[in-house]
């Protein structure tokens, strides 16, 4: 297996990658909804985190990844620090977006607006390209967040977006920062001790805020199952696939990918929680698949020309 690992071509390996992060992920929005039904979001993160740091020391270990941590210098612990600063405040407004939204599958397809941030803090910052089907994908995707958000029922303009769209907002923006990030140092530093930053960072938020809120370390067993699931899949499984992947593909076509799970998600959802999104939202789900679908072909379609010389 492994031989046929290391024969593949890069963009390969990024693209099954990838896709493993996907289907990992959209359990993440099941399973972390599961459980916020019955837990505080410090108590959720503190179990959630712990779970997956664990998983990542023993990785670590195996992987003897430590060992690069004497190469590095004072600039990369700051760089640590402002990676795990950003992770905390993402993954929080995350999780609040999934804890006020009904439906977990309206804020993975909401979540299809960190593509096109990535898209564009990639064409200014890492000099990629995209052309003019990938702008009217950006577009679409534009337009279907803001059907997906959009509050039919609203009277006053405070209520014209469904609650937790800036939620959704502030972490898909944090998210492109962080991605675009990730992107520029992910050769340098092994993406395991990226994983472990990110979590270690956030197990100590949750902790603090569980001590200066006062609440119980007991919770039910169907909580700690729900936790225990969605951890592996979550900080663990997704976040270390993820590192990796953009090892060998564009960081906007990993993210850009990675936006269909709210197609799996949305299966989910309805299977575990009998819930389908309103007829704006699908509709809006249908348009930010189809933006995302433009995107992906834009950029086929253009390097296909490149190659032929037309």
């Amino acid at each position: 297996m492994k031989n046929i690992w290391t024969a593949l071509p890069d963009k390969t390996k990024g693209y099954l990658l990838t896709l493993v992060g996907v289907l990992a992920m959209s359990n993440v929005f099941i399973f972390s909804k599961a459980a916020l039904r019955e837990l505080k979001l410090p108590q959720f993160g503190f179990y959630w985190f712990l779970t997956g740091l664990m998983l990542s020391l023993l990785l670590a270990l195996k992987q003897n990844s430590f060992q690069k941590l004497k190469e590095l210098k004072v600039r990369d612990y700051g760089l640590f620090l402002l990676f795990g600063l950003i992770e905390v405040a993402s993954t929080s407004f995350f999780f609040m977006a999934i804890r006020t939204m009904p439906n977990p599958s309206v804020v993975a397809f909401m979540g299809n607006l960190g593509p096109v941030f990535v898209l564009l803090l990639g064409f200014f910052i890492l000099k990629e390209r995209f052309n003019k089907w990938e702008v009217l994908g950006i577009i679409i995707t534009l337009s279907a967040a803001f059907m997906l958000s959009y509050n039919p029922k609203w009277i006053h303009l405070d209520e014209m977006f469904v609650d937790g769209s800036l939620y959704v907002l502030l972490f898909t923006s944090l998210f492109a920062v962080s991605s675009v990030l990730m992107k520029m140092n992910v050769r340098k530093y092994s993406p395991i001790l990226l994983t472990i930053n990110r979590i270690l960072f956030l197990f100590l938020f949750s902790l603090l805020m569980m001590q200066l809120q006062g609440l119980s370390f007991q919770i039910s067993r169907t909580a700690l199952k729900n936790v225990l699931i969605g951890a592996f899949l979550g900080p663990f499984l997704t976040a270390i696939v993820g590192l990796y992947a953009i090892k060998y593909i564009e960081v906007s076509r990993k993210s850009i990918l990675s936006s269909t799970k709210g197609l799996f998600v949305l299966i989910g959802s309805y299977i575990y929680f009998k819930k389908i999104p309103s007829d704006i939202q699908i509709l809006g789900g249908i348009m930010s698949i189809i933006g995302v679908t433009l995107i992906i072909l834009g950029k086929y379609f253009y390097r296909k020309k490149q190659k032929n010389g037309i």
